[in-house]
């Protein structure tokens, strides 16, 4: 492969440069941007992400969600979304999000794949270049609050997400009660607390799963988004039981919240949201 030329090299930082230009003044027309992040995989953050997106939705608000996990986007389908769908494109060359229930806008590289079982291969440069390009070209209308459903880990495109909006509102955390789980989130936290990015608080997922006569069983261990939030000094915003149908749900492409919006579990999720609202509301 040829090496790029100076003027090729000064051409390409020119169109970086006036994207980020773009990005920065669309970022800043949004009131509330939030990254979802763990560091471990499989704690549930897309669930937490597409349940709270569905809680503020309910509330009236203008919501879109972001999947920058381009190497397992689960966004689509937990919304209900079928892969290969494609995004449009305006005349002016913008991205016009998928519409998922309620109106939330959704942006996800899982739209695009022709299956749920091709693979994207891609290494960090292009995932950056990528997460610039949806946030500058994606026509966001009048969204209020910007879900960024992050992938496991504290490297590309959780870096790229902190580095490129201005004024992100925080990371919320999100883990499992297990220690093995409590050590990895523990870095997410002391990652965005290197980079001076706030902290809304920490979610507790799968934290017991409770028999029909009210016993509770912890079976992945108990109390470490707590001991997480004491030690960081943010916020804990609650813990969401292990309940099937939300496996059901997941797997079946069906909103839980829309499902089973009358269960003691949507009760949870809903108190969290409220949680949320007035930590980030408290913070404007």
């Amino acid at each position: 492969m040829a090496t790029p030329s100076y003027k090729e090299t000064a051409q390409r930082m020119k169109m970086i440069q006036e994207q980020q230009k773009i990005v920065v003044q669309k970022m800043n027309r949004i009131k509330y941007k939030i990254g979802v992040l763990s560091s471990k995989g499989g704690v549930g953050k897309s669930f937490v992400t597409a349940t709270l997106a569905m809680g503020l939705a309910l509330r009236g608000k203008k919501v879109a969600i972001l999947d920058a996990d381009f190497h397992g986007p689960s966004i689509p389908k937990m919304m209900g979304l079928p892969t290969g769908m494609g995004l449009l494109a305006k005349p002016d060359g913008s991205i016009v999000p998928a519409e998922g229930p309620l109106g939330i806008k959704v942006i996800s590289v899982g739209l695009m794949l022709p299956s749920d079982e091709t693979p994207l291969i891609w290494r960090g440069p292009l995932k950056t270049s990528a997460i610039r390009e949806l946030l500058a070209f994606t026509d966001w209308e009048d969204t209020e609050f910007l879900l960024i459903d992050l992938p496991p880990g504290t490297g590309d495109e959780q870096l790229t997400i902190a580095q490129l909006i201005p004024k992100l509102t925080g990371f919320l955390l999100v883990t499992i009660p297990s220690e093995v789980s409590k050590l990895v989130v523990k870095k997410a936290a002391a990652f965005a607390k290197k980079l001076n990015e706030p902290l809304l608080g920490i979610i507790e997922n799968m934290t017991y799963f409770e028999c029909p006569d009210g016993t509770k069983h912890y079976i992945f261990g108990k109390g470490a988004a707590k001991e997480i939030a004491d030690e960081f000094g943010i916020p804990y915003l609650g813990e969401v039981p292990i309940d099937p149908r939300i496996r059901e749900t997941n797997d079946r492409g069906e909103v839980f919240f829309l499902k089973y919006g009358d269960s003691k579990t949507a009760s949870i999720l809903s108190e969290i949201t409220e949680r949320l609202i007035k930590i980030i509301e408290s913070k404007s």
